[in-house]
């Protein structure tokens, strides 16, 4: 487990889930850009309060900056290229909505 921050822009709306024992949770898609100038994917997780409520005032497109536990992954892509993308257990969602005066 990583402890990270990353920033960028939500890809389609997040969505809350249900899972085992109607514990609920959400899940989001951030397209962060890397150092090298390429995209990364980062496929977010929330499962507390805060955090959940955070992503679900979001849509699509909009910026966000997230801190929580990452975890490196890897997909393919439909050309069989071999892409990087991240695992993100979010403990904390900041956005311009969220920004005081």
């Amino acid at each position: 487990m990583i402890d990270g921050l990353i920033a960028g822009r939500l890809l389609g709306d997040p969505e809350q889930r249900t899972g085992k024992g109607e514990s609920r949770f959400v899940v989001a898609k951030v397209r962060a850009q890397a150092g090298d100038g390429e995209n990364l994917i980062v496929n977010v997780i929330a499962f507390d309060d805060a955090p959940c409520a955070a992503l679900l005032g979001l849509r699509d497109g909009d910026s966000v900056a997230l801190a929580g536990s990452l975890t490196p992954k890897a997909w393919t892509d439909k050309q069989g290229n071999v892409k990087p993308a991240l695992d993100l257990v979010a403990q904390r969602v900041l956005s311009a909505y969220a920004a005081d005066d």
